[in-house]
């Protein structure tokens, strides 16, 4: 019996431990010695409003790959606790739905293993029946391939690569970059932003920690050189990629670009929901040019989701707590980014509650998990204890 008062207690108010201990005596009771009936569980704790979401990804996933994988995911997802999926619809210079856009700059109308079908209305018809709202995630942003010379955006419009201060294409951790300051990439994004908000139902749209963002070590390609001498008295940007005012002056350029971006997407749909999930904050800015607290400040964002991965709790704790000292504006809504898997690595039951407790401690009432593969391997933590952390 202390044992059971023990493992409630540390998930439920003290008056629903001993109400349920008190179910568990009298049905013992009344039943002659036998195994008594389970009592009925408490209503779960989490805010009904909050999100509770989770990244679906075409990597490392098959969640897309038939309307009937689609179909589990969304089961599963409502099954979890899932109230809103965020579905990737742009990578390596693909969509996942048939996209004009994609097919007027590089000839090639959505990710080739998706052809003949669309996953993102799938899901949006899937999601609808359960009551689960669906966001475009545009996880690339402004890499433009991984590991692939600049792929075939690159191949067509070779001034929108991003170049380093030696002029060769700026590759970052495998990713190859175009020039989120060039207007003609910013156009870009922004159409497919619109084609998705045009064509489609969805609750919400979503940028990455590649969008809007540019490795440091960027801009020194003939545009942005260009538009830094003419705004610098001609003067050439510094030699140095992590040169403080260098860093702010192209950072104000994305900055411009989130809220152009915000307001052509809110033209078409003023109620949708405009978020990012960008990078930490320093880290962000300093490796990716991503301002996060200046969204939040001007409101240029309903949400944000920063990217808190870690794998212990000491970690996830001090970039948690981090990251709320720059959380000024509570108008916006703020649910940290949680990792469940990554490769091989899932996180144990007892750290994903030690993370959503932290989360609860410092008044934050939602998260997205990363990604939708650890969901559904963790599915008896996620119906069994993440419902009642509070």
């Amino acid at each position: 019996m202390r044992f059971l008062t023990f493992q409630l207690s540390k998930f439920l108010p003290i008056h629903l431990c001993f109400a349920s201990i008190l179910l568990f005596a009298c049905s013992k009771g009344t039943n002659g010695g036998t195994t008594p009936p389970t009592p009925p569980r408490p209503a779960p704790a989490w805010d009904p409003n909050a999100v509770r979401g989770a990244w679906i990804t075409t990597a490392a996933s098959t969640a897309l790959d038939s309307r009937d994988n689609v179909k589990a995911m969304v089961t599963n997802c409502k099954n979890a606790g899932i109230n809103n999926i965020y579905v990737v619809v742009y990578n390596n210079a693909r969509t996942i739905y048939p996209s004009n856009v994609m097919h007027g700059l590089i000839g090639v109308r959505q990710l080739e293993r998706y052809a003949g079908r669309d996953p993102l209305q799938e899901c949006i018809d899937e999601a609808k029946l359960v009551g689960i709202k669906v966001h475009a995630w545009f996880e690339y942003g402004f890499s433009s391939s991984f590991s692939a010379n600049g792929g075939l955006i690159v191949a067509a419009k070779p001034s929108w690569a991003a170049r380093d201060i030696n002029g060769q294409l700026v590759v970052k951790n495998g990713f190859d970059w175009l020039n989120g300051i060039h207007p003609e990439v910013q156009q870009y994004m922004i159409d497919l932003f619109k084609e998705v908000v045009t064509k489609y139902e969805v609750d919400g749209v979503q940028g990455d920690d590649r969008l809007p963002a540019l490795p440091s070590n960027g801009g020194y390609d003939p545009y942005t050189i260009s538009l830094y001498k003419a705004e610098h008295g001609g003067a050439s940007p510094p030699g140095s990629g992590t040169d403080a005012g260098w860093i702010r002056w192209r950072a104000n350029k994305l900055n411009a670009f989130v809220k152009r971006l915000r307001n052509e997407v809110k033209a078409i749909k003023p109620a949708i929901v405009f978020s990012m999930s960008p990078s930490p904050y320093p880290f962000s800015i300093n490796e990716y040019l991503q301002d996060w607290p200046t969204w939040v400040d001007s409101s240029w964002v309903d949400a944000v989701m920063p990217q808190c991965y870690r794998y212990t709790l000491a970690d996830y704790d001090n970039v948690l707590n981090q990251q709320k000292s720059f959380y000024k504006n509570t108008s916006v809504a703020f649910y940290p980014g949680v990792l469940v898997k990554s490769g091989a690595t899932i996180q144990s039951d007892g750290l994903m509650s030690q993370f959503i407790q932290s989360n609860r401690n410092k008044g934050f009432k939602g998260e997205v998990f990363f990604f939708y593969e650890g969901v559904k391997d963790k599915m008896s933590w996620f119906q069994g204890l993440y419902p009642y952390i509070k």
